[in-house]
């Protein structure tokens, strides 16, 4: 009715309407993809271009393994690692510890009522001729002893093995976690991690080796349990004896008779009448302070062994690790390890690169709709 011009004029004013009402829209998701990838390339390792920077970067990844690994192994703090239990170290090997003690005092080698005094009896006849009885005494002990020592020494040992493999298992997990960015150091640091792990399970090994064998030499201890519990034992000898006799002359000489023995069990004794008082006495005695003895051997080598793992691992997290890695990094190769901290990988330089181009593109649509806006404010007015 008014003519082609005015209805145009019509058409752009409501096409100018609907693109205002829109361009505000993707103006939004333009700054929300914008700041998605900022955030994303403020993610990615940062480019270190001299080797001050990556020197620095890499004192940075130790010191932050040492402080999780201080947590973890020393201090007993999980917040770390909340919901992965093998990460929660001090509880772990609390429960090791407590394994092996179970182990030792489970094993056939601590059983005193298996072939009760038979082992005894049999080392005193072969020193009927020595007409010394504290030699013959404290010899016979002392060979006790040495076979106790010996069919134990297994389980110390493999606690040791088993202890240092978790160990590398979790300083290994904690230092991939924290060189994931520097993939050019991982296989510099692991064979760092295993080499000084190595060193040190077998410096533990020849130390529990050491600490067995003075063990089998000795029957030293100033414990004052070992004393008092020999005499609580040893309080139950006539009594024994008398059983024993009792039980054999009433039910006939047989291998499966059986009397209760206080601190011991159920023992069998069916064979013991055939031997003399006197015989049967000593070797009560030495059954007894073995058997007084050997609880403080087990505890003293388990205490020994917690304290040895608590400074071992100290000294790994406060002094080794670092050393080791510092070595394998700037040794032979002149510290090649870390200028190569300088070559990006190429996954990363691919990413980088992609996120770089999607930014300038996401700026330039911004501009675009920024000059399209300020084109319909202007025919507006």
């Amino acid at each position: 009715m008014v003519g082609i011009q005015v209805l145009a004029d019509k058409l752009v004013q409501i096409q100018a309407a609907s693109i205002a009402r829109n361009l505000p829209v993707i103006e939004k998701k333009i700054n929300d993809k914008l700041n998605s990838y900022f955030s994303e390339l403020n993610k990615l390792p940062k480019t270190l271009s001299t080797v001050t920077e990556a020197m620095t970067a890499f004192m940075q990844i130790i010191g932050a393994s040492k402080e999780s690994l201080k947590k973890i192994l020393l201090m007993g703090e999980f917040n770390e690692f909340p919901h992965d239990q093998q990460m929660h170290c001090t509880a772990r090997l609390v429960e090791m510890l407590d394994q092996c003690s179970y182990q030792l005092h489970g094993c056939n080698a601590s059983d005193s009522k298996s072939n009760f005094l038979m082992e005894e009896i049999a080392i005193l006849e072969e020193a009927k001729g020595i007409n010394l009885p504290n030699f013959v005494q404290r010899n016979a002990f002392l060979i006790i002893l040495q076979g106790k020592v010996k069919g134990i020494s297994g389980i110390p040992l493999e606690f040791v093995e088993h202890v240092w493999n978790y160990i590398e298992n979790v300083v290994l997990f904690v230092l991939m976690r924290n060189t994931e960015k520097y993939y050019q150091l991982q296989p510099s640091v692991r064979r760092a991690c295993q080499n000084f792990i190595q060193r040190m399970k077998e410096r533990s090994i020849h130390w529990m080796t050491e600490i067995l064998e003075m063990e089998k030499l000795t029957d030293y201890t100033c414990n004052p349990e070992y004393v008092s519990e020999w005499h609580r034992l040893m309080t139950e000898q006539e009594t024994f004896i008398t059983k024993v006799f009792r039980n054999t002359n009433d039910l006939g000489l047989g291998p499966h008779i059986k009397v209760n023995e206080e601190g011991i069990g159920m023992v069998e004794v069916g064979d013991l009448m055939k031997y003399p008082h006197v015989l049967l006495s000593q070797a009560f005695d030495l059954k007894m302070r073995m058997t007084a003895y050997w609880n403080v051997v087990l505890k003293r080598l388990i205490d020994s062994m917690a304290l040895h793992l608590q400074l071992s691992v100290s000294n790994l997290v406060n002094k080794d690790m670092e050393t080791e890695i510092v070595s394998e990094l700037m040794g032979p190769n002149h510290g090649v390890g870390i200028e190569r901290m300088m070559e990006e990988p190429p996954s990363i330089a691919v990413k980088r690169e992609k996120l770089i181009k999607s930014i300038k593109k996401l700026k330039e649509s911004k501009e675009v709709v920024c000059k399209i806006m300020d084109g319909i404010v202007t025919f507006a007015n």
